[in-house]
């Protein structure tokens, strides 16, 4: 079964910078069907549905750690096998010598049309990736990009509005 976000929730939580769970608000627990105890200290990815390319884990891992935020429409599982679609924006969080201490997440209802481009985008990405790797499922993400003659960020701003 498919969930859904209301239109005005939001899911919060922070990681450390392994990406252990160190924070989960209780829309995040009530959408994810886990306690607060299930959650905090596992790594995130325990939402990770099997449907999301590897690809977009990839870009948004090398975009926080360079210490750039990144928005991004990911796929999450729930402990009973049902899953959401959210709109995240992820961020590091520094100390104040701008070292990265850990990482907040906030996440919101994607826009309709966004998934209508995203599903079949994300499909195509994980084909890619089945038969030959992250790289493949990268390529078709930048090929697309580069037929819109967008950059990443450009794009999914533009069709969650």
């Amino acid at each position: 079964m498919e969930k859904q976000l209301k239109e005005n929730d939001f899911i919060v939580s922070k990681t450390d910078l392994k990406g252990y769970i160190t924070y989960v608000n209780q829309i995040f627990m009530e959408m994810a069907e886990y306690t607060e105890t299930e959650l905090l200290g596992k790594p995130h990815n325990i939402v990770r549905h099997p449907n999301m390319p590897k690809a977009v884990f990839q870009l948004l891992w090398d975009k926080i750690q360079n210490k750039e935020e990144i928005f991004a429409f990911v796929e999450n599982k729930t402990k009973n096998s049902n899953s959401y679609w959210v709109f995240a924006n992820v961020t590091p969080s520094l100390d104040n010598n701008g070292k990265i201490i850990g990482y907040l997440s906030v996440r919101r209802k994607p826009a309709d049309d966004a998934l209508k481009i995203i599903k079949p985008l994300y499909q195509a990405m994980l084909n890619a990736e089945k038969t030959s790797g992250i790289a493949a499922g990268t390529k078709i993400l930048l090929d697309t990009l580069n037929e819109k003659g967008v950059s990443y960020d450009e794009f999914v701003i533009s069709i969650q509005q």
